[in-house]
């Protein structure tokens, strides 16, 4: 393995220290103080710079992300906020919860916009039609933390964790999320497997968004994304000239989407972002199969000045459009449906050009 410039096997890292905690880990803290009081959150020290947190009583969500120090996440105003302290209401159930952090996950069946649509797939008649906040219900959801730690597979050490979340009501549709993250030790790099089950005895629809937020002093003028794409579609009021090159801060901004068909190589896709200096990048690979599509969200206000570089089950036809063109996606009882991804972050001005040479040469 690779430790701070060294390569060490097993035996030769742990005559260096007394734990493997010195030089990576994972650890479970609580908040104690405003909003965030009682939330629980796993910090990650991969050993290779990059560090993180996962929000456990936030649907096993990430929290502020960084390598070798340098922030690659938005942080709004509010924070890590408790889900107990939220509203319940449908657009204000993520507005006013909503803290930033590396990635807040959308479903888990419903990611869009607010709506109400048809629930007869739920066999209740005294409720025909079923309300669905912002971006669903999933992520004012408190984790079960099943596990984690440190398991070696050979002279490699894994740091890892396991949350499961069940998102479920009476009358109402009964499906979990169980996510497992993981990091070798020494890298740079991140993985995420999701399973999402129908618990139900009816089908019911299954829709996820990977809502990734990205700030500064990644997102800055000068910024731009990189993707390999079949077709890019503006949504709303976005100007697609230069669409891959970021702008600075603006008073009056008003967010904007790039609906993006991203090109898939070998069950993959993949889209970065890279500073104005080419000396901070930001990397994310997800499969293709259960995430055809990439949503490249833009908020460039003073004071909410961030990119959101969404990897989605669905475009962003509205739900009962969705389901009135027979492009709803269901999962059958007791059926799963898995959704994998990879971050990773790279820090100087070689680690970043070698990247991009080694993503153009290939």
């Amino acid at each position: 393995m690779q430790i701070f410039g060294n390569t060490l096997n097993r035996k030769d890292l742990m005559r260096r220290v007394g734990s493997l905690d010195q030089v990576a880990g994972v650890r479970l803290v609580e908040l104690s103080d405003g909003a965030g009081r009682g939330v629980r959150m796993l910090e990650f020290r991969s050993g290779g710079g990059l560090e993180f947190e996962v929000i456990v009583d936030r649907a096993f969500d990430l929290g502020a992300a960084r390598i070798d120090g340098r922030p690659l996440n938005f942080t709004a105003p509010l924070g890590v906020q408790a889900p107990w302290y939220g509203e319940a209401r449908w657009l204000e159930s993520w507005l006013r919860s909503f803290g930033g952090g590396l990635m807040a996950t959308g479903g888990l069946d419903h990611t869009m916009f607010p709506t109400e649509d048809d629930a007869s797939h739920l066999n209740y008649p005294a409720k025909p039609t079923e309300t669905y906040p912002l971006h669903g219900r999933l992520t004012n959801i408190p984790a079960k933390l099943t596990g984690y730690g440190t398991r070696w597979d050979g002279d490699q050490p894994i740091l890892w964790a396991e949350g499961e979340v069940r998102q479920a009501c009476l009358f109402g549709e009964n499906l979990s999320l169980t996510r497992r993250i993981e990091v070798v030790v020494g890298s740079n790099t991140m993985s995420l497997h999701d399973r999402v089950t129908n618990h139900a005895h009816t089908a019911n629809p299954q829709l996820s968004l990977y809502h990734v937020n990205l700030g500064f002093p990644l997102i800055e003028e000068g910024a731009r994304v990189i993707v390999d794409y079949e077709k890019a579609e503006p949504r709303g009021t976005f100007d697609p000239e230069g669409w891959q090159v970021f702008g600075p801060p603006r008073a009056g901004f008003s967010e904007e989407v790039m609906e993006i068909y991203p090109k898939s190589i070998d069950g993959w896709a993949e889209a970065s972002v890279v500073n104005a200096q080419e000396d901070l990048l930001f990397h994310e690979r997800f499969r293709s199969d259960t995430l055809p599509y990439l949503l490249l969200w833009r908020m460039f206000g003073e004071g909410t000045y961030v990119v959101g570089l969404e990897p989605s089950s669905v475009d962003t036809t509205p739900r009962e459009a969705l389901r009135e063109q027979g492009r709803l996606p269901m999962l059958g009882a007791g059926e799963s449906r898995d959704y994998h991804m990879e971050f990773t972050a790279h820090s100087g001005r070689d680690a970043v050009a070698s990247f991009l040479q080694k993503t153009e040469a290939d």
